[in-house]
């Protein structure tokens, strides 16, 4: 008997570990609760099995982000919120002995705050905000009893992310993020707010996780400045000289410094899935994790962090895979074994129920081989199955293996599930990413496209009954499938998506607007092209009935893009049916409005097919 879509919806995820200070414990994220909070637990040494965590915030909002304090005996957090899913993050305060929590950031509640670090002492925080200029991020310094102060202005597009104090806290080294590919590398002098670039360079290039050597006369960096991928450089601040370190020929996705200054722990993608080492400076070699679970899958997910503890004795992470659901884990480094000390429930679903896919790889228009993975029932008995093709957003993202409850409710209810990483697609290289932009939008489209067409030779496919699922840019691509090639697709689901570059260009927040025009094209110089690949203006050979889901408060695709697409399509007759959540932003986070959103999917899904 098939399992209803609620249960699968009741499977929940653990992660963004954070170590207190004295390291016997671990924050971290979960929505045990139907929304993300703030839980903690005790990591003793010869606890064999997960303990019962404490819930320390409780809120209707979801919580983006947790760091507990460094300093010794200091045991209080900061984490940071938003309202309603409009994704201006405010920074709070808690202090879990008392069960007090104190608001950091009050009096900017339409300004985006991008937590940095904690001083050593637990005295101050580093963070970024749009405070002054809602299209420029600027830096902040706060000592926690008293108010924030601006210490470098910033008048250039980009936010100000992977902020981190020099050994002595005299210094700040920052990311200025222009575009998804052009980064900027900065270190602030605190005491006379002068800034320097540290990297210079005529190619576009990344700066991802960013720390300081233990003598603070070098920056460890993830960069793909002179490389297809990312990798690990030293960068001297004396000579701005870049020495590559770790070379692998698949991105490093993950990097972090142990407080002893002696070792790196980091993530390589290979192929969608993750590998996590760790890197001693001296000698310059690297050690694999030792093996923790039997299904493959990513590190890191949903947070993009390791935690090391105070005394650099072991690494937190998160890790899930396409078969279990994400979890806590600790690397104890001495004894080099790997234990997990939270335990997620799977809603009383096993293990053998899940199905892992398969790595494909199939041919497209210019004889390039696009990979994708392939999810299909174990036994898919005499009928031809339906399928859907689910598109990551981004652009710049990838499909890989991690818990997607919908994915695996559509397997048990006899779909097949094809997720293809399209040009464009990060994790294959720069140059691949780049295969899609501004006027080459359409290519992307294109593999989309063959992705169908892949489907159609399957011999356990029905081809009239395709379906292409995505949200976000994810939501671009379905609209721009469904007009440019209406002949492949039965059915389409568009969650926040864009229906018209040009307009969503015109209307995301301020300090997204340059950020995205490196990647789809200039409102001063691309309109033209911008409207003509504008799926709002192919609604007349859209043929497949369509469902819009959105929520009110989405900073990034405004709600204008689902209410013109949803009116265009009524006055033509096209069956669409849409979805609406006042309380959502870019993406539908709450437990109760999934509730709404994923059943109806199904009923919607079940009309049509």
């Amino acid at each position: 008997m098939a399992h209803q879509i609620s249960q699968y919806l009741s499977v929940r995820q653990v992660y963004f570990p954070s170590f207190t200070s004295d390291s016997r414990r671990i924050a971290f994220l979960t929505d045990i609760t139907g929304v993300p909070q703030v839980w903690e637990v005790s990591v003793p040494e010869d606890q064999p099995e997960p303990l019962w965590p404490d819930q320390r915030t409780f809120e209707a909002d979801r919580v983006m982000g947790v760091w507990c304090s460094p300093a010794p005996g200091d045991a209080r957090i900061v984490c940071a919120r938003d309202a309603g899913g409009n994704e201006n993050a405010q920074l709070f305060l808690l202090s879990p002995g008392e069960g007090e929590e104190r608001r950091l950031t009050g009096g900017h509640d339409t300004a985006k705050h991008i937590f940095g670090e904690w001083s050593h002492d637990g005295s101050r925080i580093l963070f970024a905000a749009n405070r002054r200029n809602r299209g420029r991020f600027d830096l902040y310094l706060q000592e926690l009893e008293d108010a924030a102060r601006l210490v470098w202005q910033h008048d250039e597009p980009g936010a100000l992310t992977r902020q981190t104090f020099s050994p002595d806290e005299r210094r700040v080294a920052v990311v200025r993020e222009s575009s998804s590919f052009r980064h900027d590398l900065f270190e602030i002098d605190l005491a006379t707010g002068a800034g320097r670039a540290l990297a210079p360079s005529a190619e576009d290039a990344r700066y991802h996780d960013v720390v300081y050597a233990a003598d603070g006369r070098s920056l460890y960096v993830t960069t793909d400045q002179g490389s297809d991928f990312l990798h690990i450089a030293r960068l001297d601040l004396e000579t701005l000289r870049l020495e590559p370190m770790v070379t692998p020929d698949w991105d490093v996705e993950i990097a972090t410094r142990s407080p002893d200054g002696r070792m790196l722990a980091y993530t390589v993608n290979e192929n969608g899935l993750s590998k996590l080492y760790r890197l001693d400076l001296e000698s310059g070699t690297s050690r694999p994790a030792p093996p923790f679970d039997t299904s493959p899958g990513v590190v890191g997910y949903f947070d993009a962090r390791l935690d090391f503890s105070a005394d650099s004795r072991r690494l937190a992470f998160s890790y899930t895979s396409a078969m279990r659901a994400s979890d806590i884990f600790i690397w104890d480094l001495e004894a080099n074994s790997v234990s997990r000390i939270t335990r997620t429930s799977h809603a009383g679903l096993t293990a053998d129920q899940f199905v892992p896919p398969e790595l494909i790889h199939y041919p497209t228009f210019d004889g390039r081989e696009i990979p994708a993975w392939y999810f299909r029932p174990r036994s898919t008995g005499a009928e031809r199955l339906p399928a859907v093709i689910s598109v990551h957003g981004g652009p710049e993202g990838q499909f890989v293996p991690y818990f997607n409850f919908l994915v695996q409710y559509l397997i048990e209810n006899g779909y097949a599930v094809l997720a293809p990483n399209v040009r464009g697609s990060t994790g294959y290289g720069k140059a691949y990413s780049h295969l899609d932009d501004v006027e080459k939008r359409m290519d992307s489209v294109a593999d989309l496209a063959h992705a169908a067409r892949w489907l159609q030779g399957r011999t356990e496919i029905d081809s009239s009954r395709l379906v292409v699922y995505g949200g976000s840019y994810g939501g671009f691509m379905v609209l721009a499938a469904l007009t440019a090639y209406p002949e492949l697709w039965a059915a389409g689901v568009d969650i926040v998506g864009i229906s018209n570059l040009r307009t969503f260009l015109e209307n995301t927040s301020d300090y997204r607007r340059a950020h995205r025009e490196a990647e789809y094209g200039s409102l001063a110089r691309d309109r033209e092209f911008l409207e003509s690949i504008a799926p709002i203006n192919h609604v007349d050979k859209l043929r497949a009935p369509l469902m819009v889901i959105h929520g009110a408060n989405d900073p990034r695709v405004p709600l204008s893009e689902a209410e013109q697409l949803v009116a265009a399509l009524k006055q033509r007759n096209v069956p669409v049916e849409c979805l609406v959540f006042d309380d959502e932003g870019h993406g539908i986070v709450k437990l109760k409005n999934k509730l709404v959103t994923f059943p109806a999917i199904i009923d919607f899904l079940r009309k049509h097919l």
